[in-house]
């Protein structure tokens, strides 16, 4: 890095980013990291500290574990956090109350796994896996049930109840979780078989996720985000793309953003590579060129190197972000979610707004194991 560039980033990231009634105090979001630290689904005081501590450090915007929809088929853990059900939802009310107390701001990442699951898993041992056509990613045979109209039904009202929920109990917004779940298993031609009105062509495979923004639009204020996450690549398929080509990515977000997705959330295995071949913009930068809302880039932020190597132990060392200030100076994307690198350091965003880069630690394996 430059010797200017602990002052210049401090400066970029400080700037506030809106998000339809929201405002940021800074670009710098925390991303959804799964971290099973939550028995019978109730997120306790050590998690709302978890959260807090981010936010007091400086954290603009927290995005939360992903938290199970109020569908018997969404989840696979008694670990992972629910959002529905009078004790969780009294959990999370306190994890929002003690992360404002703290400066920041924070939504819920709403989630229902799909096909993931496994029948006999928790929380709900008897609930089938359901997918659009009952495919695991990879798998030619159904191992799962093909979802009915009422099936589809029930998901779109467990999202929206969720988002009512998190409005009425003082999040900020909500994410809807559009990346390796359920929700994506539509979108991918790789799992999304159908021949109804929810399968076919990029366009019939949004329809689902479209339906649930458009249920969740409905259900919260005018001024409440609407944030949605989505990725090209899968979870045991990294070369898996939903698009090829910019014109099959606007056919995709045309309709979310058109349903009333307010920000989406570009989810990037690395920040820094482009997404197709002409051009120098990342996933986030072609998708608010496409759609004009408000972005989030996403994807090893303050690490170097895959992060499969992380969750090995091999660790990594930290990653200079000088190209990540030129992207935002030219308003390629607006915020930037930073994941494992706050795992291991809570203060990451106060040393780095503060110019003290050579505190950062690099991230080791071990930070999965304590919500320190």
């Amino acid at each position: 890095m430059t010797a200017s560039a602990p002052s210049r980033a401090a400066e970029i990231l400080s700037r506030p980013a809106h998000i339809n009634g929201l405002t940021v105090p800074n670009r710098i979001v925390m991303a959804p990291m799964t971290r099973s630290f939550s028995p019978g689904g109730v997120p306790g005081e050590n998690v709302a500290s978890y959260y807090s501590r981010r936010a007091a450090a400086g954290v603009g915007l927290i995005v939360t574990e992903g938290t199970y929809v109020g569908h018997e088929s969404a989840g696979q853990s008694d670990s992972i956090p629910r959002f529905h059900g009078e004790e969780q939802l009294a959990g999370w009310a306190k994890v929002a109350e003690q992360v404002h107390a703290a400066g920041g701001t924070i939504v819920p990442q709403l989630w229902h796994i799909g096909m993931v699951r496994e029948q006999g898993q928790p929380p709900y041992a008897d609930a089938p896996a359901v997918g659009p056509s009952g495919l695991r990613i990879g798998a030619d045979e159904p191992t799962g049930k093909a979802m009915t109209q009422r099936d589809l039904d029930d998901v779109i009202g467990a999202f929206a109840e969720a988002a009512a929920a998190a409005e009425r109990i003082g999040f900020d917004g909500v994410e809807l979780h559009g990346a390796h779940g359920l929700l994506d298993q539509f979108l991918w031609a790789g799992t999304n078989r159908r021949t109804d009105a929810y399968g076919g062509d990029p366009v019939a495979r949004t329809r689902f996720a479209a339906e649930i923004v458009a249920a969740v639009r409905e259900t919260v204020s005018p001024e409440f985000p609407v944030i949605f996450r989505y990725s090209q690549w899968k979870q045991e398929a990294y070369k898996a793309r939903l698009a090829e080509t910019p014109e099959e990515l606007e056919a995709i977000l045309t309709p979310l953003a058109a349903a009333g997705v307010d920000a989406f959330h570009a989810s990037t295995r690395r920040y820094w590579l482009p997404e197709f071949e002409g051009s120098d913009l990342n996933l986030a930068g072609w998708t608010k060129k496409l759609t004009g809302r408000t972005t989030i880039t996403v994807g090893s932020v303050g690490l170097d190197g895959d992060f499969i190597k992380g969750f090995r132990g091999e660790g990594s060392p930290v990653r200079g972000i000088d190209d990540l200030l030129d992207s935002l100076e030219r308003e390629e994307y607006d915020l930037v979610a930073v994941g494992r690198a706050l795992l291991q350091d809570p203060e990451w965003a106060a040393k780095v707004l503060a110019g003290r880069f050579d505190e950062l630690k690099p991230y080791e394996a071990s930070a999965l194991k304590s919500l320190s």
